[in-house]
């Protein structure tokens, strides 16, 4: 059986030569994004020889990686096996089909104790969006129709490491509260970051004028900015896992403590009642 495909890739492709070629691409979100990674590989404090980037815009993650190779997010990585000490997934794995296989890959492109960080947009993110249109479809044509790229929570997002076979994972996440004037420029700054609906299940027929601008009343009823405007939310992932490597620390077998943990505490330990 042929597994069903959330993305259009040659719709995503198309959306970001879009953007690429527009007045203004809007890259704001992946220089933030390109700066929180160079902040965590600075407390990693160790240095990259070989790094790799995996991204949907590649001119920009090698204007800031000179000296990394980098791929784009195809479904099978131009990377060899083991040739690199520092992977990262910049911004374009909420696009994947098959996340955990793009971890698998970038895992298999590192050297043993080599760092794989990746970096993709959350659950959180345009849930004002989403909500707005969901609603405004409802009202006005009685149905709903894939609108916002649906994206995965920090647990599952987090769970994807150990799936991939990446040791010591770690997963944060990062909020940010942004303005615009009205839902037409949050859409406009989408368009330009080649993040508009690229889903395999998305409708192919231009969005209702009626049912637009229906969304753009609840928008702006429902979500506005307490400095003026409307918010819209972005929430990046952030994660961070090691190929496994046998010098690297192992968590102690379950009853193989030396020591109480009230001990530790300075507290008195209270048994549980029958």
């Amino acid at each position: 059986m042929t597994q069903a495909r959330l993305t259009d890739r040659p719709a995503l492709l198309r959306q970001r030569t879009r953007a690429l070629r527009g007045p203004a691409p809007a890259t704001f979100l992946h220089a933030l994004a390109a700066e929180e990674i160079e902040d965590r590989l600075r407390m990693v404090n160790r240095s990259f020889t070989a790094p790799a980037v995996i991204a949907g815009f590649c001119d920009f993650w090698q204007g800031r990686h000179p000296s990394a190779t980098v791929v784009g997010d195809d479904e099978t990585l131009a990377l060899r096996p083991g040739a690199h000490d520092l992977v990262i997934h910049a911004l374009c794995l909420h696009w994947a089909d098959d996340p955990v296989g793009q971890l698998v890959q970038a895992r298999r492109a590192l050297r043993p104790d080599g760092l794989m960080l990746a970096v993709l947009f959350g659950g959180g993110s345009l849930q004002e969006l989403r909500a707005a249109l969901a609603q405004a479809e409802a009202d006005v044509t009685g149905g709903l129709s894939p609108r916002v790229l649906p994206m995965g929570d920090i647990r599952d997002l987090g769970a994807l490491l150990q799936r991939a076979g990446l040791a010591l994972p770690v997963a944060d996440r990062l909020a940010l509260d942004l303005r615009y004037e009205d839902m037409f420029a949050l859409m406009r700054d989408l368009r330009g970051m080649g993040e508009t609906n690229a889903m395999q299940a998305r409708p192919r027929g231009a969005l209702r004028r009626s049912v637009l601008a229906r969304a753009c009343d609840i928008y702006a009823r429902g979500f506005a900015h307490p400095d003026g405007g409307i918010r819209a939310t972005a929430e990046m992932i952030f994660l961070t896992g090691w190929a496994p490597d046998e010098n690297q620390p192992q968590p102690l077998r379950p009853g193989s403590a030396t020591a109480r943990l009230a001990d530790a505490l300075g507290t008195r330990e209270n048994p549980l009642e029958d």
